[in-house]
């Protein structure tokens, strides 16, 4: 039973949610939790990982486990990303912010959204540890070209760019709250979604304003316009990008770059061919095309396929420590989470994030106690209980 969100001490991503949920206006609280079209894949994200079942050892010597973790040349506390999410800057005063905080004081990498509210600038200044940043392709390469200068100069060394969105998939949740759509009406909707939401006005509207997209300002009249935003973004979600093009980015980009949104065999294939550092095994949170797999169902025949050759990442419906041991068994390097991490900032600020994610890598260092191996490179489907029914491909096979 999910814990009143007023009161208690919350301990999980679930308990998070209903803390955010309590918070937000209705509209970014959907925009969170939503997904495409009926939302099969969105539930198929947590499902899948649960069907992955651990295998218990006993009388090891697991007195110094350790969940240090390297990812595309950094150094971790554990295998964990904070991934890209537009508006975080709407889940709690100045967002970004204090999520790359808490991220810098947990030790693991923070991803800042192109279509984030901080700028890279504000978030870099607050950072102690260079952030990682995201890009869309949009049809003006020049604003692309801009954006690259931007982060780089900024001390941006990693980048991640988004592959599956050359449209906005079906967001119904989106629609009915008045977020996905333009117009007299939509602005009444959200208004009186805000208005039921005083504290969060004061604090995120008011104290931690301008709620504008911090990256676009320049590039997007209106940005501080949720309305005006969404036109403009609309023109330039770019269907004719092809593998030309992420050719194109990596002859531009100086540093690490990882292609986030690979689902399938020949596309991890063809990112190894066009020189990515890593990919993102992803659906984008089950926002894109309702009905395409899990991620923790791809993930093994990528790892698989070029395991070998790239550093391999996924996201969707991790949940926990355990989650990420799961993942990290299937052949991951590492997994970046999205909407786990905003929870804890919408419901409890940059100390509840903090607090999540400590809970997160003990949850991990107690599955590899009890499943007997003491270092995160040596997790691998030797710690998976594999039924007659299931069989989990290692690298290479």
């Amino acid at each position: 039973m999910p814990m009143n969100p007023r009161f208690g001490y919350p301990a999980t991503a679930d308990d998070y949610r209903e803390k955010a949920r309590a918070h937000l206006p209705g509209f970014l609280a959907d925009y969170l939790d939503g997904g495409a079209n009926n939302e099969q894949t969105l539930r198929a994200n947590e499902t899948d990982w649960a069907r992955i079942k651990l295998r218990q050892r006993v009388l090891v010597n697991v007195d110094r486990v350790e969940t240090k973790a390297t990812l595309v040349g950094q150094a971790c506390s554990m295998p964990v990303v904070l991934a890209p999410l537009g508006l975080a800057g709407m889940m709690a005063r100045r967002g970004e912010v204090q999520a790359v905080r808490a991220a810098n004081t947990a030790g693991i990498p923070f991803t800042l959204s192109t279509v984030g509210i901080c700028p890279v600038e504000e978030v870099q200044a607050a950072a102690t540890e260079a952030a990682w940043f995201q890009l869309y392709m949009i049809r003006d390469r020049s604003r692309v070209e801009a954006l690259l200068d931007k982060a780089w100069a900024a001390g941006c060394r990693t980048l991640v760019f988004t592959v599956d969105l050359p449209l906005p998939g079906m967001r119904h949740r989106d629609f009915r709250n008045g977020l996905a759509s333009t117009g007299p009406r939509s602005r009444v909707l959200k208004i009186q979604q805000l208005l039921s939401r005083p504290g969060w006005l004061w604090d995120v509207a008011v104290r931690g304003g301008p709620l504008s997209f911090g990256n676009l300002s320049d590039a997007v009249p209106g940005a501080s316009n949720l309305d005006a935003f969404k036109e403009w973004i609309d023109t330039q979600f770019d269907p004719t990008v092809t593998w030309d093009d992420i050719a194109w980015i990596r002859q531009h980009w100086r540093g690490k770059l990882l292609l986030k949104g690979i689902l399938d065999v020949e596309d991890a294939r063809q990112a190894v061919q066009v020189g990515a550092d890593g990919i993102v095994v992803s659906n984008h949170g089950g926002r894109q095309l309702d009905g395409v797999a899990s991620g923790a169902e791809k993930l093994p025949e990528i790892v698989a396929a070029v395991g070998s050759q790239s550093e391999i990442l996924v996201d969707g419906g991790v949940r926990n420590g355990i989650d990420v041991f799961r993942a990290l068994a299937l052949g991951a390097r590492g997994v970046m989470i999205g909407r786990p991490w905003a929870w804890a900032l919408a419901g409890g600020g940059q100390a509840g994030l903090a607090r999540l994610l400590a809970s997160w890598q003990q949850e991990l260092r107690l599955a590899m106690t009890l499943t007997g191996v003491t270092r995160v490179a040596d997790i691998g489907t030797d710690q998976l209980d594999r039924s007659p029914q299931a069989e989990f491909p290692k690298a290479g096979e």
